[in-house]
């Protein structure tokens, strides 16, 4: 399916047809519409890219912004920019800029966005395929288990240690870090401390997985505050249920 994207501006010219044309060539499907509440919502449906060529017009739309704003945190639509800078610097007044993947200075070359937007459309269905899951674990078997669960409806990369885990996110940001408790040579507490020292990866989600469910065990686990812990023994439709209640409400209900 191609990547389909919401070219926003006031009106369409030959600037804008330009732009189409260069898109289309490149495998791009586009609706356009105006910087309008209602002319947003009428092609918003299955929109991977926005694409907002600011102007003058950027000051009196704070509405439309605003409702863009909601629109691509809510979807995670990934944002590019087309203006001069004081233009796109209005927009950041209501676009936060960790939405915003790519900034084109006026005057632009139509070519040039066009094959920049490649590297966005990646980024965007990559996000349709789901959350990216880091799971770490030292036993090759809960490991394969773990990851052949999940795989079905998130993207999983699994290490085999906590060194291995910290070599990756030195490069990756995952989502969610799901880490073994009980790990020789670094235990999960040293890798969660390690990682929550790196200001890049201090925000990644972490959530334990250990095979103890004395309560003593569970109190240590809990006391290093990991946003959750699954046991190892949990059913398989139950894990799925667990990540899934995350990622959808972002607060964790331990299912035990």
């Amino acid at each position: 399916m191609a990547t389909r994207i919401m070219i926003i501006s006031r009106g369409a010219g030959f600037m804008i047809y330009a732009l189409e044309s260069n898109l289309m060539e490149n495998g791009f499907e586009t609706v356009h519409a105006e910087p309008i509440v209602k002319s947003i919502e009428m092609v918003k449906e299955d929109i991977d890219i926005v694409l907002l060529l600011a102007d003058e017009y950027i000051y009196e739309s704070a509405d439309a912004l605003v409702y863009l704003k909601d629109l691509c945190e809510d979807k995670e639509l990934p944002v590019c920019l087309i203006g001069y800078e004081i233009e796109m610097e209005e927009v950041k007044r209501y676009i936060p800029e960790k939405c915003i993947i790519k900034e084109f200075t006026r005057p632009f070359d139509a070519k040039n966005v066009s094959e920049e937007l490649k590297d966005v459309s990646q980024i965007a269905e990559e996000k349709k395929r789901g959350k990216h899951i880091l799971l770490v674990d030292d036993d090759p078997t809960s490991l394969r288990m773990f990851q052949g669960w999940l795989s079905e409806k998130y993207r999983v990369t699994a290490v085999k240690s906590g060194m291995q885990a910290i070599t990756y996110i030195a490069h990756h940001l995952p989502d969610l870090i799901l880490l073994d408790y009980d790990m020789p040579i670094t235990p999960g507490p040293q890798v969660m401390e390690m990682i929550r020292s790196e200001v890049s990866a201090a925000q990644i989600p972490i959530i334990f997985l250990t095979g103890k469910s004395d309560r003593e065990s569970i109190m240590n686990v809990m006391r290093l505050k990991p946003q959750g812990y699954l046991l190892k023994t949990m059913s398989r439709k139950d894990i799925i249920a667990s990540i899934d209640e995350f990622f959808e409400n972002r607060k964790w209900n331990n299912r035990l």
